[in-house]
């Protein structure tokens, strides 16, 4: 089987920016029509890097819907990145009591998780018999073993320090890892910004160690029960309740996606990770991202 080249593009990656004028200028004398010369490397690919992007597919089969399973697979690390990415911007600004703000990275987390929602469109075509064509090349390789995935998880507030134990031997990624283990989520920056807004928590709530995942607390439910009494367009807090509330729908359909596909693909086959596969994803599924803005709606 022929193999893929990794070899980086020796060509420079530079990007010139341009002026409005500039632009203008270029294109009066391209007559309309798009620049074709570039003295080196196209200024799209040395921005996108799409030249790269598209050495990194190896797969270790024959079989044509591989890649498929590979790239969509890639496709959902990226957007895992990318939330992850929005989802930190999201706490410095409630760190620094920006609600209004915060609101807009909360949003495109909302979409980017929508995103991840429609990749899984592109693998309703794997029966068990496509699967089992590659199935047993991949080894113990499983998406159990997203790193970023891991990293998503506990922004959200889903911890478990035991799944961070098979990156023991990738030494930088465990680190981050465990870093990111140990640092507050999303969740207990609001609820530290709550306290700061004069709703009565108790210290031990905000001091608390958050490598646990914790239940709902009464009082954090009181809180919301409290914001959502006056909802509307000027409240900030609620907006901000309603924007996480999305976060966590689009999050939980994500998670119940990943258990069809698995359940269209393999069955209730052992997961090739080594977890027990489908009954695994249906009691991760129970794991509930911010759960006090969810019992709180029993009490509105």
């Amino acid at each position: 089987m022929e193999k893929t080249d990794l070899r980086a593009p020796t060509l420079t990656a530079t990007v010139r920016p341009l002026t409005p004028r500039q632009r203008a200028a270029r294109a009066v004398r391209n007559g309309g029509s798009p620049t074709l010369e570039f003295t080196d490397r196209v200024p799209y690919d040395a921005y996108v890097h799409a030249s790269t992007l598209h050495t990194l597919q190896q797969p270790l089969s024959d079989d044509p819907g591989e890649m498929s399973f590979l790239m969509v697979s890639q496709i959902m690390e990226l957007y895992f990145g990318l939330t992850c990415h929005e989802l930190r911007e999201t706490q410095r600004l409630l760190r620094a009591d920006r609600i209004a703000d915060a609101l807009a990275p909360l949003r495109r987390t909302a979409l980017h998780l929508e995103g991840l929602n429609a990749a899984w469109k592109s693998l309703r075509w794997m029966t068990p018999a496509d699967f089992n064509r590659f199935r047993d090349l991949l080894g113990e390789g499983s998406g159990f073993q997203s790193a970023k995935y891991r990293e998503l998880e506990f922004l959200l507030g889903l911890r478990n320090a035991a799944l961070i134990r098979p990156f023991r031997r990738q030494t930088e990624v465990y680190a981050q890892l465990r870093a990111g283990l140990e640092a507050p989520s999303v969740w207990d920056d609001v609820i530290a910004l709550l306290a700061r807004h004069g709703f009565d928590l108790p210290a031990d709530l905000l001091d608390r160690d958050v490598t646990v995942e914790h239940e709902s607390h009464p009082l954090v439910e009181s809180a919301w029960v409290h914001v959502y009494a006056d909802a509307g367009p000027d409240n900030h807090l609620w907006l901000l309740g309603e924007a996480l509330t999305t976060v966590a729908e689009e999050f939980g359909d994500w998670r119940y996606q990943h258990l069809k596909a698995v359940q269209r693909a393999m069955g209730a086959k052992v997961g090739s990770g080594g977890s027990a596969g489908l009954s695994w994803l249906r009691r991760s599924m129970e794991r509930v991202v911010f759960p006090e803005l969810w019992s709180a709606r029993t009490a509105m």
